[in-house]
C-alpha cells in the first residue's frame, strides 16, 4: 500500500492476525475476530448496485406487492421522464384495449394493480417489452409464465445452470426503472430465499440484483457448485455503472449466472480455467460496448442452506483496476480463488444443507469457531487508499448513455 502500510489477510475464525503487504489498490475484509478495521472510503450505500443506473437514479418497490397505487403512478411518470416518446409510450400501453388477459384460475392467484388497463402484475412484463422493443404482440393473447426449472438426480451440473439461466433470462430485464423486489443485502440468507420464491411466484422481469438472489435460490441444490457475488464498476462517458453477477465454480472450472441488457454481460457457462480468465472476458465484453472497467469486488462462497441465518459476504476483496496494474490485477484474483478454496478445504466455508445443522438453524447465535463476518464499511480493513477524483463529465450532445 502506499505510505507503506499493511493490510491483513483474511484467515479462518480465532486464528491470530497476519500482516501482508498487499498492492495498492486492494482492499480485503477482515475475518479474524477481533481484529479493527477502517472505513472504506468509497461513498457506497446498502444496495446501490440497484439503486442507479449510470448516475441515473431508479426506483424501488418498498411496499411489496400487491403494488399500490402510488408506486404505480411514479412508476409510470418516471417511465415517461426517461422514455424517448415521453408520455406518449405510457399512454400507449395504459390505454390499450387489447392487451392479453389472465383465466380465471390465473387471476384468482395474482394481485390486481390499480389500473383499469392492467388484469394483473404479469402486465407488467409486455409493458416493458414494448418500453424495450417498441411493439408489443398480442395476437396469442395470453400471458407467458416461464416454469421454474426441476431436474432429476441424474442431470449434469453445466446441464442445470444453462436451464437456470434460461428461466432467468425468460423472465425478462425489467426496464420500467421500478424495480419490483427490495432487497437488503444486510439480510439473513433465509429471508433472500424466501424473497427468492416470491420471484418465482410472482415471474415479474428483474434487475441484475435480484437474478444473483434467484440464481443462488436455483442451485441450492447442487452442493458441488460453489456460488459467490462479483460485482463490477464501469465508466463511460462520464458516468459510472454498476453490475453483478453470480460467479459459479464446477469441477474447478469458473461461470456465472446473471441478467443484463447485454448478452455477454450475463451468462457464462462454467468452461474458464481461472477466475482471471471469468473476470477478463467480462472485461473485454464491457470493452466491446466501450466501458472502461475501474473496480471488481469479490464475495466470499454461499452456502446452500437456505435456512442459514448468515449473511451473504458481498464484498471480501474490493479491487481497484487502475491502480494494480494488469499484472498485479490477475494476481489478486487468483489470490481470492485461492482463498475461497482454502476455506471450503479448512470446513469454514458455506456449509451444505445437512440434518443436523437444520436442527440448529433456528438459533442466530454465533460459535466461536465460527468465521467472523464484516459486513459494516466500519469495518473494513486500512487501505490507505485515497478516493481518486473522478473525471468530469464529457459533453453528451444526444443524452445518449450506453447502458449495461
Amino acid at each position: 500500500m502506499p505510505g507503506g502500510k499493511k493490510v491483513v489477510g483474511g484467515g479462518s475464525s480465532g486464528a491470530a492476525p497476519t500482516a501482508a503487504a498487499a498492492p495498492s489498490g486492494v482492499r480485503r475484509l477482515e475475518t479474524s475476530e477481533g481484529a479493527s478495521a477502517q472505513r472504506d472510503d468509497e461513498p457506497e450505500e446498502e444496495g446501490e448496485e440497484d439503486l442507479r443506473d449510470g448516475g441515473i437514479p431508479f426506483f424501488v418497490n418498498r411496499g411489496g406487492l400487491p403494488v399500490d397505487e402510488a408506486t404505480w403512478e411514479r412508476m409510470w411518470k418516471h417511465v415517461a421522464k426517461i422514455h424517448p416518446d415521453g408520455e406518449k409510450v405510457a399512454q400507449r400501453i395504459r390505454g390499450a384495449t387489447d392487451l392479453p388477459k389472465l383465466s380465471p384460475p390465473l387471476k384468482a392467484q395474482w394481485p390486481l394493480i390499480p389500473d383499469p388497463a392492467a388484469e394483473g402484475l404479469l402486465t407488467v412484463a409486455l409493458a416493458t417489452e414494448l418500453l424495450q422493443n417498441g411493439n408489443l404482440d398480442t395476437s396469442s393473447k395470453k400471458i407467458p409464465i416461464p416454469s421454474v426449472p426441476t431436474f432429476q438426480p441424474s442431470t449434469p451440473v453445466p446441464e442445470r445452470l444453462e436451464a437456470v439461466q434460461r428461466y432467468i433470462r425468460e423472465l425478462q430485464y425489467n426496464h420500467t426503472g421500478t424495480q419490483f423486489f427490495e432487497i437488503k443485502k444486510s439480510r439473513p440468507l433465509t429471508g433472500l430465499m424466501d424473497l427468492a420464491k416470491e420471484m418465482t411466484k410472482e415471474a415479474l422481469p428483474i434487475k441484475c440484483l435480484e437474478a444473483v438472489i434467484l440464481g443462488i435460490y436455483l442451485t441450492n441444490s447442487m452442493p458441488t457448485l460453489e456460488r459467490f457475488p462479483i460485482s463490477f464498476k464501469t465508466y463511460f462517458s462520464g458516468n459510472y455503472f454498476r453490475h453483478i453477477v453470480l460467479g459459479v465454480n464446477f469441477g474447478g472450472r469458473y461461470g456465472a449466472l446473471g441478467m443484463s441488457r447485454r448478452e455477454d454481460l450475463m451468462y457464462k457457462p462454467p468452461a474458464f480455467r481461472t477466475l482471471s480468465e471469468l473476470v477478463l472476458d467480462y472485461e473485454a465484453a464491457y470493452g466491446r460496448c466501450w466501458h472502461v472497467l475501474k473496480k471488481v469486488k469479490l464475495g466470499q462462497c454461499v452456502s446452500h442452506d437456505p435456512h442459514s441465518v448468515e449473511q451473504i459476504e458481498w464484498k471480501h476483496s474490493v479491487l481497484d483496476v487502475d491502480r494494480l496494474g494488469r499484472e498485479d490485477f490477475r494476481k489478486e484474483l487468483e489470490r481470492h480463488a485461492r482463498d475461497m478454496r482454502l476455506k471450503i478445504g479448512k470446513g469454514t466455508g458455506p456449509p451444505s444443507p445437512t440434518k443436523d445443522r437444520k436442527k440448529d438453524v433456528s438459533s442466530p447465535q454465533r460459535g466461536q469457531s465460527s468465521p467472523h463476518r464484516r459486513n459494516s464499511r466500519s469495518e473494513r480493513r486500512p487501505s490507505g487508499e485515497k478516493k481518486p477524483s473522478e473525471p468530469k463529465a464529457m459533453p453528451d450532445l444526444n443524452g445518449y448513455q450506453i447502458r449495461v
